[in-house]
């Protein structure tokens, strides 16, 4: 039985018995050579193919599995590092974090561990950046922090981006990845709803271009508001992209809905996106669409 081989492939593989366990076979191993980390901080199971793969390679790789191409989330500012020109970007409204106004059990707790976790301060990261040498208005949501779940704050951040796209006269570029609206903040996370989609309508107004990116996924509130509002609508391969959940749909209407449904591909077939790109080429495929808007 071979721990590693790194012979043919660029990522680590663990070999396992027929019917073994992975996470058995693992901490045997970790057992073996001495390991003191935690199993869950250096392999991942993909959920593609399911090849055990260093958490390290999935991260060298744009957060995609070397294997299979599977598409793991990825942070905000990892975002903003791949679409944005280095030492470029230039963040606003850091000082905006939100409080358990409504006294919610449990939400000022689930606040704090977010905040440890993801190292943010709220569930989107909004500013001013360049796209090769294209100043623009972009803000980035994190599945990380609450499932991106959008309250206040993270309405208020993402309506200021896009006034400042109108303020400035610059694109705006938004990067969906949420479950929807933060219910732990009551009616008031439902109306950021409509604040967002009323600062879209003034944009368009404005004349500057919006260019949305609902990625892997995005679903609730965020979809039914600003999030398939843009002008362009881009996003990933295979990306989850709905309102209710598949199933919820399937009990109202009675009907078995295809396997495909609510993915980035259905969607395009159907004309709700506009185009699907790979990771490592969202930001020329950006950039040329600002090329030949702007």
């Amino acid at each position: 039985m071979k721990f590693f081989s790194l012979k043919k492939k660029k990522y680590a593989t663990l070999t396992l018995k027929e019917n073994e366990q992975p996470e058995v076979f693992i901490e045997k191993e970790k057992e073996k050579s001495g390991i003191t980390e935690e199993v869950s901080e250096l392999w991942e199971k993909c959920p593609g193919c399911s090849e055990i793969i260093i958490k390290k390679d999935i991260g060298r790789n744009m957060h995609k599995c070397p294997n299979c191409d599977y598409y793991y989330k990825m942070g905000a500012r990892d975002r903003i590092k791949l679409l944005i020109d280095g030492g470029s970007f230039e963040e606003m409204d850091t000082d905006l974090t939100s409080e358990d106004f409504l006294k919610f059990e449990g939400y000022e707790k689930k606040l704090l561990s977010a905040k440890e976790k993801t190292g943010l301060n709220e569930g989107v990261v909004s500013g001013i950046g360049s796209m090769e040498g294209i100043k623009v208005s972009i803000a980035v949501m994190d599945f990380n922090f609450l499932g991106g779940s959008m309250g206040s704050v993270v309405g208020e951040k993402i309506t200021r981006a896009i006034e400042r796209g109108i303020t400035e006269k610059i694109p705006v570029i938004i990067v969906s990845s949420s479950g929807g609206a933060r219910m732990y903040e009551g009616i008031v996370s439902l109306m950021q709803m409509a604040k967002t989609s009323a600062a879209v309508e003034r944009l368009k107004a404005s004349g500057q271009p919006f260019i949305s990116v609902p990625v892997n996924p995005t679903t609730g509130g965020v979809t039914a508001s600003f999030a398939m509002l843009g002008d362009i609508i881009i996003s990933e391969p295979n990306a989850l992209i709905g309102f209710a959940g598949k199933r919820v749909v399937e009990e109202t209407i009675k009907q078995k809905l295809p396997k495909e449904f609510q993915t980035s591909e259905f969607l395009l077939k159907h004309g709700m996106i506009d185009v699907i790109t790979k990771r490592e080429d969202m930001k020329q495929t950006i950039v040329k669409l600002l090329r030949n808007i702007v």
